[in-house]
């Protein structure tokens, strides 16, 4: 009787236990579930309240220790940096559609010819001289003859429109996420590394530092080098005479904080350059947009670094590698996991040596 009682008792816990752990799976699964929407916001609100935390602790000592204005200051001074020339680009843009609408209707629409040295650009030359000269003479036929490549350009930008929608939508969320974290950073801070450590044990609060120098090395690499590259950019557009030369460098620097190469930008200015001034200073806006966009190379070595005591190509292949796998983010993610996970393989061979030397 003992035994089939005791049995009956273990199975009684045994179908407990499995219902109990059920009801937490689904009650993970449906956590997860709720959240899974937020989660890049909320990753990225982690990276920049992060990065940011110097400078945010600057301006509070600035403003009497007020931390929780300097991180609303932050929040509307970055909400407003994105919305307004947002606004204005989208407004300017229905207005330029409209004025091109009316004149088409109207036949006074006039496309000026094309420069002659247009046609002796490499590779493209010749078929954008033919495309610009026929719009320049019959602007209809000009249509007729592009409608499918234009049909595909209206929709790629159409779709670029609303992924930029979106994604300015998505960095706003994430700014303000950021701006919750600043205001308490103290209470943030603490609660990651209990969560941590909970995880790590003793080398919690290690990792939560390396976790924050790598993230502030990263930004430093990637941010620091975008602004660069649009600073020098707009030195030599304003040196050969582009117009709008500040909108390219901003353009640049977006590209470059996407980490895309900037001569995708540099490149139609560059075909602009040959075709308005001479051949000489032309020919050094190309090497000097080639030089810039190349810049990354040595650069991020220099910048990406600089604070964390792990060596520059763990965190290099940690970033380029999350890059590869998650995009962006992940140039962030990446760098932190790998010098996490090279911190605790050192610290095993550091324990291993120890227990060989006793």
């Amino acid at each position: 009787m003992e035994t089939i009682d005791s049995n009956t008792v273990f199975t009684k816990n045994i179908i407990e236990m499995v219902i109990k752990l059920s009801i937490l799976g689904i009650m993970v699964i449906w956590t997860f579930l709720l959240i899974k929407p937020f989660m890049i916001p909320v990753i990225w609100g982690i990276i920049l309240a992060v990065a940011l935390e110097p400078f945010i602790a600057w301006l509070a000592k600035k403003l009497g220790g007020r931390r929780s204005l300097a991180a609303v200051l932050f929040v509307l001074l970055i909400t407003a940096a994105l919305i307004i020339p947002s606004v204005l680009l989208v407004m300017q843009s229905i207005e330029t559609v409209q004025t091109i609408s009316e004149q088409m209707e109207n036949k006074t629409l006039a496309i000026p010819p094309p420069p002659s040295n247009v046609a002796d650009w490499p590779f493209v030359g010749e078929s954008i001289h033919h495309a610009w000269q026929l719009s320049s003479t019959n602007l209809e036929a000009a249509l007729k003859q592009f409608a499918p490549q234009l049909k595909a350009a209206a929709t790629t930008l159409l779709g670029s429109v609303g992924g930029g929608v979106l994604g300015l939508f998505m960095v706003i969320i994430s700014t303000c996420i950021a701006g919750v974290f600043l205001a308490k950073a103290e209470k943030s801070s603490a609660i990651s590394e209990k969560i941590i450590t909970r995880f790590a044990g003793e080398q919690g609060a290690e990792i939560t530092s390396l976790a924050t120098a790598t993230i502030r090395g990263v930004m430093q690499g990637v941010v620091g080098v975008a602004v660069i590259q649009a600073i020098l950019s707009a030195i030599g557009m304003v040196l050969v005479g582009v117009p709008a030369a500040g909108l390219w460098a901003l353009l640049v620097l977006v590209c470059a904080v996407s980490q895309l190469p900037p001569i995708l930008i540099l490149a139609p200015v560059a075909a602009y350059v040959f075709s308005v001034a001479d051949t000489t200073p032309a020919v050094i806006f190309l090497i000097w947009s080639l030089f810039v966009s190349a810049s990354d190379g040595f650069l991020k070595p220099l910048l990406m670094g600089r604070g964390v005591d792990i060596p520059m190509l763990v965190i290099l292949l940690g970033a380029l590698g999350g890059m590869m796998l998650f995009g962006i983010i992940g140039l962030f993610v990446g760098a932190v996991v790998l010098a996490i996970m090279y911190t605790l393989f050192m610290a095993w061979l550091d324990e291993i040596e120890e227990k060989t030397d006793n």
